[in-house]
């Protein structure tokens, strides 16, 4: 592709897309069961604290493998959508996320869909030529020789002027 079509590019929005589509297929599964006001990014938090109990921001955002601000944005909307409250940590600085009841009682589909999403995609992943899982992690792989932010400063270093 020459440099200047670059602008008219969208190279992985194929993948966003797909991903998307996926997630809205999750969601409407939610919606078919009457589960209200629970997004698809809630869900491995929400079964995470039915799991293990009441945890800090960042014990849940380190659980989850997400920043602390990420974790914190997360759990402010769960606790908007009524899924978690405030609970007392050991010592009164430290606050914990609990669920609430209405989180409670729609655990066991959450956790039914959790495993039921994972074996759907392994099995789609099956009918590939080619393991989505390991094109991640021949990305990564990759990555680590260099890092993309050293690829993507080389490359802006050719288009500014």
């Amino acid at each position: 592709m020459a440099d200047e079509n670059l602008l008219d590019s969208k190279h992985w929005s194929d993948l966003y897309t797909l991903l998307g589509d996926l997630d809205r297929e999750i969601a409407s599964l939610y919606a078919e069961s009457g589960i209200e006001g629970v997004r698809t990014r809630f869900v491995g938090s929400v079964i995470e604290l039915s799991r293990r109990g009441p945890m800090t921001i960042q014990e849940l955002a380190d659980r989850r493998e997400v920043t602390h601000s990420a974790m914190s944005q997360t759990a402010a909307a769960m606790r908007a959508a009524g899924l978690v409250e405030s609970a007392d940590g050991p010592d009164r600085r430290t606050r914990r996320v609990k669920l609430t009841a209405r989180a409670e009682e729609v655990v066991p589909f959450l956790k039914a869909e959790w495993q039921a999403t994972e074996a759907t995609l392994r099995a789609l992943e099956a009918e590939l030529p080619y393991s989505l899982t390991q094109v991640v992690q021949d990305i990564r792989t990759a990555l680590q020789r260099r890092p993309f932010g050293e690829r993507l400063r080389e490359n802006l270093a050719r288009f500014q002027s």
